[in-house]
């Protein structure tokens, strides 16, 4: 009889992952767990079965767009896929955007909403990405005050009914570039009905939402990012018709994220409003980024956790030079390096996400306040260059069929590669926590959080324990030796110090949940912990020399 290889396949993405269920146990009340775990686990169910059988069965269905209907008149209708059809009925019922703001759970809302994200994100082709910016739009536009406009859109934004929620878009990127905002082209020019926007817009991803954020440079206003206001923009009639004055120009065809709708966009005098006057746009639009930020981290971390599942089911499965992959002693051990690499990633994305929450509830004190602040972007760094490695690791770990497009795993480091890109590249990300701490910042807090995560580690944390913290103190170190030699010096080391900040503070957070599962009977983090020290999380380089840098950067 032929040998037929039998394919990966999911379980219950709740109730089969340990790491999520024993973090629950012990951030959030039992009480709280017991209202909360059905609907998980009815989630993790749809997640790993009918869900993941779509994703994989229309990974080739992507979005398309029709300029021009049959007489000739400019209709710009993108369709979207079935999958995505069905994702937005699903986000809404399920409430991956109310859950935050309605608060039934006070601080800890947010964990309750990240947990359902993390387990719908890697079902749904990326529909996450409307969802993050909705969600950042939610909490844009609370943070701002704009009555009329918090009545208008906050509403149909956060609501649970799939026939009325919105989502929206974030319009940042023009030709100019993504990261450095402030040279933004488009223009804004009042009437008597607010403003009305000209310019190019690069990238706009899901193009199709009912409204978006979006800066532009009032008439008059000087150049630079003081010059930009933040301007809210419906793009849609209530009959799903495009607003007049925006031309869809073309979709993006991109290396993933194939069935996100993203379009580069002409405004010829679309009707929009100022979010809070006509200058200070860069500023209000922080906290849109906390927000979308942190979808990024939690999103990695689940694209982390289905490479890892796949590829642990399959070594079971799957047979080679007489033995199943998962009884040989090198396997084990790629897949024990990814399992550490994950599951300090997750810790550190829901560190932020509990910091959030204890933010919007303010409870949260001026300590936390000031992490909150730090950690969001070194988890976005972080977690996002991790999940590129573990996807291509993991692809890897299924030899060919890792690179066919037919079983659907190539998808998955395709998706993972804009991770790092989107929300702030990695370099852009590093520099950024450079001025946040030239602005008064401290790495104190992260010290701080580590001795209270590894406080009460055992004996056989002690290594990883003192790994995290030695990191931390080298960082503390370098940067202040840096400082001495100058700006270049201290950007060129910036990434590397950014991800030893991320990396260690990951480390210590894994030795504080190792610890509570040690005390349980569980010695899986434990060994996660352990495996993710010998890793190295210190990735400072002390003789980087910037000519040697500037030479090979040249060729």
């Amino acid at each position: 009889m032929a040998f037929f290889q039998t394919p990966p396949e999911l379980g219950n993405q709740f109730t089969e992952d340990p790491l999520l269920q024993s973090y629950l146990e012990r951030v959030l009340p039992e009480e709280m767990r017991g209202e909360i775990s059905p609907g998980l686990r009815d989630l993790g169910e749809l997640a790993g079965g009918d869900l993941y059988r779509q994703n994989v069965a229309e990974r080739l269905d992507e979005p398309k767009l029709v300029t021009w209907d049959a007489w000739g008149k400019r209709v710009d209708h993108i369709e979207l896929t079935p999958l995505w059809k069905r994702a937005a009925r699903i986000a809404a019922e399920e409430g991956l955007i109310a859950t935050a703001y309605e608060r039934a759970h006070g601080a800890s809302s947010r964990v309750h909403q990240m947990a359902k994200v993390y387990l719908f994100c890697e079902s749904t082709a990326v529909y996450t990405c409307p969802l993050a910016m909705t969600d950042g739009a939610a909490k844009t536009l609370t943070a701002m005050g704009n009555k009329m406009l918090l009545d208008r859109a906050l509403p149909r934004l956060t609501s649970r009914d799939p026939d009325r929620m919105w989502t929206s878009g974030q319009w940042m990127t023009e030709r100019t570039g993504g990261s450095d905002v402030a040279i933004s082209e488009t223009v804004a020019r009042a009437d008597e009905d607010g403003h009305r926007l000209y310019g190019t817009k690069w990238f706009t991803s899901a193009t199709t939402s009912q409204m978006a954020l979006t800066l532009a440079r009032p008439d008059g206003n000087a150049p630079g990012g003081g010059g930009l206001a933040l301007f809210y923009v419906e793009t849609r009639h209530e009959d799903g018709r495009l607003r007049e004055g925006i031309l869809v120009n073309r979709l993006k065809d991109k290396l993933g994220t194939r069935m996100v709708p993203t379009a580069e966009l002409t405004l010829d005098g679309v009707r929009a409003t100022a979010v809070s006057g006509t200058k200070d746009g860069i500023k209000n639009i922080t906290p849109m980024l906390a927000v979308t930020r942190t979808w990024n981290a939690v999103c990695a971390v689940a694209g982390m956790r289905r490479a890892i599942a796949l590829a642990r089911d399959y070594s079971v499965r799957r047979v080679a030079f007489g033995a199943k992959l998962a009884d040989k002693p090198l396997h084990a051990d790629t897949l024990a390096a990814l399992e550490a690499e994950y599951q300090g990633a997750f810790l550190l994305a829901f560190r932020v996400v509990e910091l959030l929450g204890r933010e919007e509830d303010k409870s949260a004190s001026e300590e936390e306040h000031s992490l909150l602040r730090l950690l969001t972007p070194l988890a976005k760094l972080t977690t996002g260059k991790q999940a590129v490695a573990v996807a291509s690791e993991a692809l890897e770990a299924f030899g060919g069929a890792g690179y066919v497009e037919d079983t659907g795993l190539p998808r998955l480091l395709r998706d993972a590669q804009v991770l790092p890109i989107w929300e702030g590249t990695t370099n852009v990300l590093s520099l950024d926590v450079l001025r946040a701490l030239a602005r008064g910042g401290s790495l104190d807090v992260l010290e701080h959080e580590a001795a209270r995560a590894t406080a009460n580690a055992p004996a056989a944390l002690a290594r990883p324990a003192a790994a995290a913290h030695d990191a931390l103190a080298h960082a503390k170190a370098w940067i202040a030796r840096a400082r001495d030699l100058g700006l270049d010096a201290v950007e060129s080391g910036a990434r590397r110090f950014a991800l030893t900040l991320g990396r260690a503070t990951e480390l210590a957070l894994l030795v504080e949940h190792a610890t509570f599962c040690l005390s349980r009977g569980d010695g899986r983090s434990a060994a996660a912990a352990r495996q993710l020290a010998r890793q190295g999380v210190d990735l400072i380089v002390e003789d980087a020399d910037l000519t040697d840098a500037r030479i090979l950067s040249r060729g």
